[in-house]
């Protein structure tokens, strides 16, 4: 993991201008009001051992949890963010992007408002679906958690 490419990506997302429509950016998605970043991707997991995936999820909070250091030195600490709640909300609320997709892929997210930017970032291991890869999520976005 290249923590200071990650975090340059991070501090270019909370400036970028959003798109006007829904579609690829460098390596993630955009959409109007948010960016997801692919950080780090795993290769070849789907329907593999279960030791081989789980080594590679706890690699990767490893990694996050690496990010989160370096960005709460910047935003303050932030307990993480329960991302099942939401998850549970989206069967009987609208809940808005990012946050259904990314409660859908991940469990946890650390959280900050990026000061003087107006936008949100989320760090966050997507690994909720054992079918796709494992993947170090950052998302950027104007809209607040729910």
């Amino acid at each position: 993991m290249n923590i200071a490419r990650h975090l340059a990506l991070v501090d270019e997302l909370c400036f970028r201008p959003f798109p006007a429509e829904h579609g690829p950016s460098g390596g993630g998605t955009a959409a109007p009001g948010y960016f997801t970043a692919v950080l780090e991707s795993s290769r070849g997991l789907r329907g593999r051992a279960p030791g081989e995936r789980a080594a590679t999820v706890e690699q990767y909070e490893k990694d996050r949890d690496a990010l989160y250091e370096r960005l709460a030195t910047r935003w303050g600490p932030t307990d993480p963010y329960n991302l099942q709640t939401v998850l549970l909300r989206t069967e009987r609320e609208e809940i808005p992007e990012p946050w259904a997709g990314l409660s859908a892929a991940a469990r946890v997210a650390y959280l900050w408002e990026a000061e003087g930017t107006g936008r949100w970032v989320a760090l966050a291991v997507a690994d909720r679906d054992e079918a796709d890869e494992v993947r170090l999520l950052a998302v950027v976005t104007q809209e607040a958690p729910p």
